[in-house]
């Protein structure tokens, strides 16, 4: 529900003004002058104003430049009588989104309302965007949403979907702990899905990918001239985040001084941009990730105590997926339908082979380890079935589980020279150490994982080197290397 603050110093159409949003379902705060006005705005944020041109002190006129200097994406309608069209003209030019003549009919004011919180709606979606976020949690692959994107039935992830159904109807903070690439973000915008918050903006901000100050501004906002370069206004991630979601990506990464800062929003609700001393209010569900062993960092010293009971009101923990094999043929699936879809071919079937290889691997990369693999199979694939030739090359040599793996199924894990030429013999590299008997070596993994992507791609370095996730010039390099020491075709 939409609140509007309504201003004007007579009592009366004050009154009148509120009657008719609140029957038209609008939550109404007043305000009998302008100071008053500019103190609710800071602290009680409303989607609207709707302000009369003529008061005494702070005119309509006034309030507007200051409520647009506070934030300049708060609507403002003006009221105002035929002797002042002219002004209200003005006011337009300053940055007013509308004005309505007095006397005037009560659909003729909620329309105006209506429409001015709309346009502001969709510039607040248009920020989130360019956040590269999307308003309302949507799911970047337009399908699935809630606890439809937390995949397994495993015992474990049982446990954590019923953790996550209590979870979400709550508004406490949320800590999701986890080794890397177990899903801790997945499971966030599924919280807030699931939530009563879930029409509003889920925002994420990768708290280590920042430096302390750009990490503060990015967070709070920073008024225009508040740091050489800080040529506009601009609100942060809580701001824009206000009565939705935000997610603080690895927590146990942030300074002493940013720690500081968001033990007070947790606390009170409440923070000032960076440059300013006008106190924001807002209404943001922070849930927090962390890979690390945050009570341990507590005992160190490293994180604050008071930080940590406040974001660890409701825990969730992530299994590894090595914790829950059962839900990789699952994950699997469901991965290379997901990138068969975006690639516009129909999804190739995982053979048994290559299930139990995956089945058999120890995922110290967990799902995301498993998701980039499923992404190079269905590429490198071309429309075959994915068999565990395909895959064996990225599950990582020497791995106890991959070992025992080779040996269940009967690989040796030496491969000679392809019909294509491009391997001239899986030998090691003049001076390196020969592997263990039915092992290779890893670069002999990578030199074979190279040239079959090469084949594929018809030698295009370009579009080889983004299936495999490396740069041309490594890729180039690596080629380099190895026509100097024989192992590939010169012609690669």
């Amino acid at each position: 529900m939409s609140t509007v603050l309504v201003v004007d110093d007579k009592e009366m159409l004050r009154d009148s003004v509120g009657a008719t949003l609140q029957r038209a379902g609008f939550t109404v705060i007043v305000a009998s002058d302008g100071a008053a006005a500019l103190e609710t705005v800071t602290r009680r944020r409303p989607d609207a104003v709707v302000t009369d041109l003529k008061m005494p002190g702070l005119s309509g006129v006034e309030l507007l430049e200051q409520v647009r200097a506070f934030d300049e994406d708060l609507p403002v309608v003006l009221m105002t009588a035929f002797g002042s069209v002219e002004t209200a003209v003005k006011a337009i030019k300053l940055g007013a989104y509308d004005y309505i003549c007095k006397p005037f009919e009560g659909d003729e004011l909620v329309i105006a309302v209506k429409r001015a919180i709309d346009h502001a709606k969709l510039k607040r979606e248009n920020a989130v965007l360019r956040l590269g976020a999307a308003p309302g949690g949507a799911p970047a692959d337009g399908g699935a949403r809630g606890m439809e994107r937390v995949i397994g039935d495993s015992a474990t992830m049982r446990l954590v979907k019923e953790q996550l159904c209590a979870v979400a109807e709550s508004h406490g903070n949320v800590l999701i702990c986890g080794e890397s690439g177990t899903g801790k973000e997945v499971v966030a915008r599924a919280i807030h899905e699931m939530s009563p918050r879930a029409g509003e903006p889920f925002l994420a901000m990768n708290c280590p990918a920042l430096a302390e100050s750009l990490l503060e501004s990015e967070l709070f906002g920073h008024e225009k001239g508040a740091f050489t370069g800080a040529d506009r206004l601009r609100k942060g991630r809580f701001e824009l985040a206000d009565k939705g979601t935000l997610l603080l990506d690895e927590i146990s990464e942030v300074s002493p001084q940013i720690q500081a800062k968001l033990l007070r929003v947790l606390q009170e609700r409440e923070f000032e941009r960076v440059g300013s001393s006008a106190t924001i209010r807002v209404d943001v569900r922070v849930i927090a990730t962390t890979n690390r062993d945050l009570p341990g960092a507590v005992r160190e010293g490293k994180f604050r105590q008071d930080l940590f009971f406040r974001l660890n009101v409701l825990p969730i923990h992530l299994p590894g997926l090595r914790e829950r094999r059962e839900d990789i043929p699952a994950l699997a699936a469901h991965f290379v339908g997901l990138i068969a879809r975006r690639e516009g071919i129909a999804p190739p079937e995982i053979e048994p082979d290559a299930m139990a290889r995956l089945g058999a691997y120890s995922w110290p990369g967990n799902v995301r380890e498993l998701q980039n693999l499923c992404e190079r199979a269905v590429v490198l694939s071309r429309g075959r079935s994915i068999c565990a030739e395909l895959v064996a090359p990225w599950l990582r040599a020497g791995e106890p589980d991959a070992a025992a793996a080779h040996q269940r199924n009967g690989v040796t894990g030496h491969h000679t020279a392809t019909d294509r030429n491009e391997i001239i013999e899986a030998r090691p590299a003049p001076g390196q150490r020969p592997a263990p008997a039915g092992l290779r070596t890893l670069e002999e993994i990578e030199r074979e994982a190279i040239c079959d992507a090469l084949a594929t791609f018809n030698g295009h370095r370009q579009r080889t080197a983004e299936a495999l996730g490396i740069g041309v010039r490594t890729l180039g390099l690596k080629l380099k290397k190895w026509k100097e020491q024989r192992l590939v075709s010169e012609s690669l």
